[in-house]
């Protein structure tokens, strides 16, 4: 069963309840603040001694439930009840995005690895009808997504690498490229399509020869470079904080730098192009160009289809508890006495 979210901006309003919680526990202070200056607790439970202790709690843990109710019914989710096959027509693209320790640096904002990441993302959002695969590498490779028309999928899984996802440290062009082969299920293919985005430093020497190779086999590699010639240090941090710079086996301070020689090498043995990362729209521009210029192969997809909207049941739980919240007394009631919640009958026996 296949589901979506037709308008998720509606999320934010999600973050009305953490507000009313604080209104409602500031409110809860202050009354108790109050009442202390008034009178003791003993004395309070005299002179109201039908009212409940449990009862603000319950209404403001309703009135939040009807909130969330309510913002989930603006979201609209929607849910797929069918499954068909589809033909689409598209090209094979994978993406091999470097991770290594040296895609930290900052020398272009916010840093190497989150700029790959937007670059990625933002070609994935121009894309028609075409299939996406994506790589992680380091000193190593590794599949993170194999090929597939599920863009949301491809976004998800881009969002969550890291450069402490490989231990082995490098930058391993060459086994990106072989990796990627496997990706490509159909020899005689001509839509195939590797984009690596890395900064090109501490590469193996036979990437380009590697890349020769893939051209041979019909495989487009397109280099992206992220970073900056000038070079920047290498930050370690700790929750977000910067604690020292990378150092080499010297004690002297790493200087990282893009490597664009590299990147153009290993793109124009595969009968490709380097493309500079400065630029997000320059970058996006120039493959969905390349992309649409190139054959189309058609294959068969199986996408949820007849999406039914599901706010009524949102916004109906919102209103039965709202519909509740207003027979919810601040008193207590005989049912709550015999539960006896928060020890209420002991407190007004002292």
């Amino acid at each position: 069963m296949g589901y979506l979210f037709e308008e998720k901006i509606w999320f934010w309003a999600l973050l009305v309840i953490p507000v009313v919680l604080l209104l409602y526990f500031g409110v809860v202070i202050w009354k108790r603040s109050a009442q202390k200056r008034f009178a003791s607790n003993h004395l309070m439970a005299k002179l109201a001694p039908s009212r409940s202790k449990f009862k603000p709690i319950l209404k403001v843990t309703v009135i939040c439930l009807a909130l969330a109710c309510m913002a989930m019914g603006l979201v609209n989710p929607k849910v797929g009840t069918k499954l068909e096959t589809v033909k689409r027509e598209g090209v094979d693209v994978v993406f091999a995005v470097d991770v290594s320790k040296s895609m930290l640096a900052e020398d272009i904002a916010p840093s190497r690895i989150e700029k790959a990441k937007q670059l990625v993302s933002q070609i994935i959002n121009n894309l028609g009808s075409d299939r996406v695969g994506i790589i992680a590498y380091a000193g190593s490779a590794f599949p993170q997504l194999p090929i597939t028309t599920d863009y949301s999928s491809a976004k998800m899984f881009l969002t969550s690498m890291n450069t402490d996802m490989l231990s082995s440290q490098g930058t391993a062009i060459k086994e990106a490229i072989e990796l990627a082969k496997t990706y490509y299920n159909d020899e005689e293919q001509t839509n195939r399509v590797l984009v690596i985005i890395s900064d090109g430093e501490d590469h193996e020497g036979d990437a380009a020869s590697v890349a020769e190779q893939a051209g041979e086999e019909g495989i487009k590699i397109f280099t992206i470079g992220v970073g900056t010639e000038k070079g920047e240090r290498i930050p370690l941090k700790r929750n977000g904080i910067v604690q020292s710079y990378k150092k080499d086996q010297d004690g002297e301070t790493v200087i990282t730098k893009l490597n664009e020689e590299t990147l153009k090498n290993i793109a124009a043995e595969a009968n490709g192009e380097y493309i500079n990362g400065n630029n997000t729209k320059n970058v996006v521009d120039t493959m969905k160009d390349y992309l649409n210029q190139m054959d189309k192969k058609e294959f068969e997809a199986k996408q949820f289809a007849d999406f039914e909207d599901q706010f009524q049941w949102f916004v109906g739980a919102a209103l039965l508890l709202l519909f509740l919240d207003v027979f919810l007394l601040e008193r207590k009631t005989a049912w709550l006495r015999k539960l006896n919640l928060f020890n209420e009958n002991k407190d007004e026996e002292k």
